[in-house]
């Protein structure tokens, strides 16, 4: 789900007709297996908790996250209609239940304080910052005091080959948005937003730059 404004939608790596190609992209040039499984490790599901994978997009992390704690409550939600066919696929190969929901960033449909864990993959390099803003208060809107978001997305490179390797992300999903994840900006906004705790943790460089994990509470 990549809705740079409330009433446009770009789809994952841009293009829609990518999109069926987006599990062997993303695993080919970003780690996925590694990143991914240190944001779960980092995110610490519990039996029972509510939990939503915020732009989930083939489901990837979704059905690893209800697999890693089979009594979590796993409910994941992205804009792109097309791309949930496909997790929703996914899913039902791989036996584990899941609720997935069609919606926007930013208009969210879940009622307040409904989530104990909100994590998300690889989705805020998409929005413009306007965009950045209104979903992070949505996020904290939704999530119990005390509960915490988990994200993995590009961070600032690591040096400079890994700034030069990023031009090309840039290149393909915008200079002004992806520009506030190299700048450090995503600290910026959880903070602003009202959350406490915010801190970046791991980073992984990839074949495109370096990723780097983030976390957050809402007090």
């Amino acid at each position: 789900m990549n809705n740079t404004g409330r009433n446009k939608m770009v789809h994952a790596l841009r293009f829609k007709w990518l999109t069926p190609f987006y599990d062997f992209i993303v695993g080919a040039t970003t780690r996925e297996k590694v990143f991914k499984k240190a944001l779960i490790e980092q995110s610490r599901v519990r039996e029972g908790q509510q939990v939503l994978d915020l732009a989930c997009g083939t489901g990837t992390l979704a059905i690893l996250i209800k697999q890693s704690q089979p009594e979590s409550i796993v409910t994941a939600v992205d804009g792109d209609e097309s791309i949930l066919s496909i997790a929703i696929k996914k899913t039902g190969k791989e036996c584990v239940s899941i609720t997935y929901d069609q919606a926007f960033s930013d208009q969210l449909p879940y009622e307040n304080h409904k989530f104990d864990l909100i994590v998300s993959s690889l989705f805020f390099h998409h929005l413009n910052w306007d965009a950045k803003q209104r979903t992070a208060k949505e996020i904290f809107r939704i999530l119990k005091p005390g509960g915490e978001l988990h994200i993995a997305d590009w961070g600032c490179p690591s040096n400079s080959f890994m700034r030069i390797m990023f031009y090309l992300i840039q290149m393909l999903d915008g200079f002004e948005n992806t520009q506030d994840n190299v700048s450090g900006k995503l600290i910026t906004l959880f903070k602003e937003s009202g959350f406490i705790n915010v801190s970046a943790h791991k980073s992984f460089n990839t074949v495109f730059g370096t990723l780097t994990l983030y976390s957050a509470t809402k007090e």
